[in-house]
């Protein structure tokens, strides 16, 4: 499979060439354009309650695009706002992805979702994580701009702009200092990573823009 990403940090999207026989999983509702060679159906990624576990609890479909042909194809896909696509790949390893990033993977890289622990339960962005593992191609995408920080130590980051991070890190989520200046701040929640790994930000929050439309919309 041969991929190239256009259009980012805006308006990211992937060009994909199937190879012979080459599987490419979507998200439903991702696909753009395609060959008319290509063969489109439905797949479910794991066993029917960890495809059910996944929709309920990650914020993702029961069913994924399934695309492949025994002469390969071409097809472009994107995420459905506008924003950053990021690909990783995969060697027997695992990244954790904020709910509602997942966009696209190979067949070898297993989705499912993850229980980010209690702690999440007060983050704002919802208390499960989806686990990509496998080996494989990943895509996924952000609200804006992606910035990837290597951590070495510990880092802070605001709950709606961290977009996904390696297993290796550890988090806790707290107030920004005290109650009074967490509540006067205007900043709410924070994650604070701890070790050594990988960390994708966006530089766009979705609740940020959507506090800021509604009342717009409303009047």
């Amino acid at each position: 499979m041969r991929f190239e990403v256009k259009g980012n940090p805006s308006y990211g999207e992937v060009d994909v060439d199937l190879g012979p026989n080459e599987t490419l999983l979507i998200e439903p509702g991702a696909m753009s354009r395609m060959s008319s060679n290509l063969n489109s159906s439905f797949q479910r990624q794991g066993g029917f309650f960890s495809a059910m576990f996944r929709k309920m609890f990650g914020g993702e479909s029961f069913f994924l695009g399934k695309y492949e042909h025994p002469d390969g194809g071409k097809l472009t896909f994107a995420p459905s706002i506008p924003g950053h696509v990021e690909h990783r790949q995969l060697a027997n390893n695992s990244l954790n992805i904020m709910a509602g990033c997942f966009l696209a993977c190979t067949p070898g890289v297993n989705i499912k979702a993850k229980f980010g622990g209690f702690k999440a339960l007060f983050s704002g962005e919802g208390a499960f994580l989806l686990e990509a593992s496998g080996n494989g191609d990943l895509f996924f995408n952000s609200f804006g701009g992606v910035v990837e920080k290597q951590i070495n130590g510990e880092f802070i980051v605001d709950t709606g702009h961290v977009v996904a991070f390696d297993p290796s890190l550890d988090y806790s989520i707290t107030g920004m200092g005290n109650f009074k200046s967490t509540m006067l701040s205007g900043e709410g929640l924070v994650m604070r990573f701890r070790g050594n790994g990988k960390l994708y930000l966006q530089t766009r929050n979705v609740s940020s823009i959507a506090s800021w439309l509604t009342p717009r919309l409303l009047g």
